[in-house]
């Protein structure tokens, strides 16, 4: 059973690592080496730290931290949706999308936007986003990678 529940300061160092290995694991046939290198290594700020805990939500199976989201909920933005890969295909992105489009609900939004990596592209269509053009998302970091902007309409 996938739980959903707010991140806590406790869970940095597990959403960091996780996002770390989704990367590697799954972009790496869609990005070079050098930007995988460039978009996982680098420390965990007091920024990154501030953000999650006032913006991240984690999935967790038995009690373990195994995926992370977020939502603005002024803009409808989704980002930072990642599943470690030892759960990939146990429907921790998609409870996820589910929970987040919830909440934008919750607050009044009619529409939802992400910025899908293009490995993660096909995955959001499935769940009802829309979006082929490819643009160029500038991480935190510093790092430019190809991107496709999406969109979903909700009721």
């Amino acid at each position: 059973m996938i739980a959903i529940r707010k991140a806590v300061e406790s869970d940095v160092h597990a959403i960091y690592e996780l996002r770390k290995n989704a990367i590697i694991e799954k972009c790496s046939d869609f990005y070079t080496a050098e930007q995988l290198d460039l978009w996982t290594h680098g420390g965990i700020s007091t920024a990154l730290i501030k953000d999650i805990v006032d913006t991240f939500y984690v999935s967790e199976i038995n009690g373990k931290v195994v995926g992370s989201g977020k939502l603005n909920t002024q803009n409808g933005m989704i980002d930072a949706i990642f599943v470690d890969p030892a759960y990939f295909g146990k429907g921790a992105a998609k409870s996820m999308l589910s929970f987040l489009e919830t909440l934008a609900a919750e607050n009044a939004l009619t529409s939802l936007q992400l910025e899908s990596t293009l490995n993660a592209a096909p995955f959001y269509r499935s769940c009802g986003f829309v979006g082929d053009i490819v643009a160029t998302y500038r991480t935190p970091r510093g790092v430019c990678l190809d991107c496709i902007p999406m969109k979903k309409v909700i009721a």
